[in-house]
């Protein structure tokens, strides 16, 4: 598993699915496990999670600062 390409696609899913994207917030390790099809230990699972939330709050981030200027 390309934990990269994972990322990405979990993005992509929670910028263009607002059901995916309620479901991340409220439980992030299961909606990734929903994306990857398998059930993963916890520790496992937590660098996508992590990485998607820095993505996530890397885009808003600009977002924000993209009306400001």
């Amino acid at each position: 598993m390309d934990i990269k390409e994972k990322i990405e696609e979990i993005v992509d899913k929670v910028k263009n699915d607002k059901e995916f994207e309620k479901n991340f917030k409220e439980n992030p390790v299961k909606a990734v496990e929903s994306v990857v099809g398998v059930d993963l230990p916890d520790d496992k699972i937590k660098p996508i999670v992590d990485g998607v939330k820095a993505k996530i709050g890397a885009g808003k981030v600009g977002k924000l600062l993209d009306k400001i200027m």
